[in-house]
């Protein structure tokens, strides 16, 4: 056989083996026996390596596993994997609605799609090809896994759409799947995995892709990321268009006029949960036109114009054994129940948080007591309430100490607070959890510095600040247990490359209280600099959008404490980068589109909206999705339709794409 017959051979193989994937891992209809399809891609992978130069990035073969990585890329995403706000109850769901009617009338409709419990994904598109695989991450940033998710079977590895298209979906695994791994670990002597989500993410951050293809992950796309050419107006028309392409989405989604009808969809899937083959943890509920999506926007967060129903927490009874206590980055004292091992939600519960002495003695839990527990939002375990006739005398009342536990300093309560406080500087475990959330995923995010190696490090008194992460050499680093010559240079180089961050996140890293990741980055974009920051009074932070009196004195105090001075001072001595590196419009007064809110409709010839958005926005200017009162200016492309009629009804102003166009160049 030659070359020219062999790749005519490939083509009509990996054609062949696309349609029975098709068929077997999205449309559930399959022709062809699993033995049919293992003889046909044996004959793919024999004739690939015959011809290794006619092997292609998106042949099924490659599906089955590539060779192990050294370690997962970072990825930052272009539009970045927002999480949502959660409902826990029906009049969770009813003030969503009343929020987003207010906002947007009463035109509009839901769509609600069953929330997969499994690991959220990214997947990208160039060409028609798949490109590039990654986790959420913090949202921001994630990891890259594309030769993991190749072994997907159901995410296709070329679609019919040649633009720039990222999708976002849910890697999960199937409860057959997840009870024969189990089993197979159990029979190797191996830790079975607690439940199918956890065993789904580990799967997909595998080194080695191969340990994932035999996984069998399954995934539904629930949404689009960056697209360069959207032309759909509402989100389930973009799951129709994702089905289209070759996309497994979910078939229970659903759209509905009123809030009763989604609570009524909520109720009945509480109840039906259980019939799946995959788990659910409740419902996504998304306002489905895309337009007014735009126009709710988002907080800090999370969408404005989307929420996550969770369904009720399981609960189960146990003990309280004894109260442990904690001490928080800011002094706080956090009590902590140490339950006998209890199962809830598929996991084993430990311990609970009791949150302030204040809880504890409004539910009157004492150590012995039995109670009942559960997962808020399925995940932290919480105490729900004491079961007292259960009592035997034995139980003790709980007394907050006097003195911290760490370093026997005087806790002190702060007038109008709950928490009991150490205000000891000092105190090494408030020094430890500062350096934790230093180095944290939404901080400084330094891969290798997870709390075990922070906890390591302090107690070998290798750090006691965040300076002295700086200053650690490898011969320091060695003397520590089970840490060898790669790991120690692959953690120095992940410190040393963290210099490089942009301003909010070492603001964010240095725990400045009530600063949030959001507030870090309004600030860094205000003043630019840290030296500009530290310089500003209360007054000028409180002048700052978004910044209230009570951040604005956090932040003037904290500055003005002598040892920040000096930290600052090291850590520019030490070459950390002090300026934000994000994109700083300064709007333009004189610019026609300075505080004007304008609405974009229609097909542009010379420019994406996307682009046309965001160079107003840089002037000054507010893009909305739909025609108001409030708009100021409607931007009419070809093809503009109802809003160029409405805004004509209201006399808004109008101009074509030229127009546009020339004031973005005066």
């Amino acid at each position: 056989m030659n070359q020219e017959q062999a790749k005519q051979q490939l083509e009509a193989l990996r054609e062949e083996i696309n349609q029975y994937n098709e068929e077997y891992h999205v449309l559930d209809q399959p022709s062809v026996s699993d033995s049919f399809y293992d003889q046909k891609m044996n004959e793919l992978i024999q004739l690939e390596e015959e011809f290794p130069e006619l092997l292609t990035a998106d042949s099924p073969s490659q599906r089955v596993g590539g060779k192990p990585l050294d370690k997962f890329v970072k990825v930052n995403h272009r539009v970045p994997m927002l999480s949502l706000g959660n409902a826990f109850d029906s009049q969770d769901l009813r003030d969503f609605d009343r929020r987003i009617r207010e906002r947007v009338g009463d035109d509009f409709r839901y769509v609600c799609e069953l929330k997969i419990d499994g690991l959220a994904v990214s997947l990208r598109y160039e060409n028609g090809e798949f490109v590039q695989g990654a986790t959420r991450g913090d949202g921001k940033t994630g990891e890259d896994i594309t030769q993991n998710l190749k072994t997907v079977r159901n995410i296709p590895l070329r679609i019919a759409e040649n633009n720039a298209i990222e999708v976002r979906g849910e890697v999960f695994m199937p409860q057959k799947s997840f009870l024969a791994l189990n089993e197979a670990r159990e029979k190797n002597g191996e830790e079975k995995f607690a439940n199918p989500r956890n065993a789904a993410a580990g799967s997909v951050r595998q080194l080695d892709p191969k340990i994932a293809a035999k996984r069998n992950l399954d995934i539904f796309l629930y949404s689009v990321g960056e697209w360069e050419a959207a032309t759909t107006s509402s989100h389930s028309e973009r799951l129709s268009y994702l089905e289209k392409l070759g996309f497994k989405t979910n078939k229970e989604a659903r759209t509905f006029d009123t809030m009763e009808e989604v609570i009524a969809y909520t109720e009945d899937w509480t109840l039906k949960r259980a019939n799946l083959d995959y788990e659910i943890d409740g419902i996504v509920i998304k306002v489905d036109s895309i337009e007014l999506q735009e126009e709710l926007g988002f907080t800090a967060k999370s969408p404005r114009w989307a929420i996550a129903y969770k369904f009720p927490a399981e609960e189960a009874i146990t003990k309280v054994k004894e109260i442990e206590l904690s001490i928080g980055r800011t002094g706080a004292v956090t009590p902590t129940a140490i339950l006998e091992p209890v199962q809830v939600a598929g996991t084993t519960v430990q311990r609970a948080s009791l949150h302030n002495e204040d809880l504890i003695v409004e539910k009157d839990i004492r150590i012995n007591d039995t109670v009942v527990i559960k997962k808020a939002g399925d995940i932290i375990p919480e105490v729900v309430r004491v079961i007292t006739e259960e009592r035997t005398g034995d139980e003790q009342v709980f007394r907050m100490p006097e003195n911290c536990p760490e370093c026997n300093s005087e806790l002190a309560k702060i007038d109008g607070e709950v928490a009991w406080r150490c205000i000891n500087p000092n105190c090494p475990a408030q020094l430890k959890e500062g350096l934790i959330h230093f180095v944290s995923r939404n901080a400084m995010n330094i891969d290798g510095l997870g709390e075990k190696v922070i906890e390591q490090l302090f107690d070998h008194e290798l750090i006691h600040t965040i300076a002295d992460l700086y200053k650690l050499d490898k011969d320091r680093l060695l003397t520590m247990e089970r840490m060898g010559e790669k790991s120690a240079s692959n953690l120095l180089q992940a410190i040393d490359t963290s210099k490089e961050n942009s301003l909010e996140r070492l603001l964010f890293g240095l725990g400045i209280r009530f600063v949030g990741n959001k507030a870090a980055d309004t600030l860094a974009q205000a003043f630019k600099h840290m030296d500009d920051l530290k310089n500003a009074s209360e007054e000028e932070i409180k002048s700052i959008d978004e910044i209230g009196e009570k951040m604005a004195s956090s932040i003037a105090s904290y500055f003005a404490k002598p040892q920040v001075e000096e930290l600052i001072a090291e850590l520019k001595e030490l070459g950390l980068n002090m300026a934000y590196l994000g994109e700083v419009f300064e709007a333009d007064t004189d610019s026609q589109f300075y505080d004007k809110t304008i609405v974009l409709t229609g097909r542009l010839d010379e420019m994406s909206r996307n682009d046309a958005k965001k160079q107003i926005e840089a002037l000054g200017g507010k893009v909305t999705g739909s025609v108001s009162k409030n708009t100021d200016l409607l931007i009419a492309g070809a093809d503009a339709g109802s809003k160029l009629e409405k805004a004509e009804s209201l006399n808004i102003e109008v101009w074509n794409e030229q127009q546009m166009i020339e004031a973005l160049k005066a």
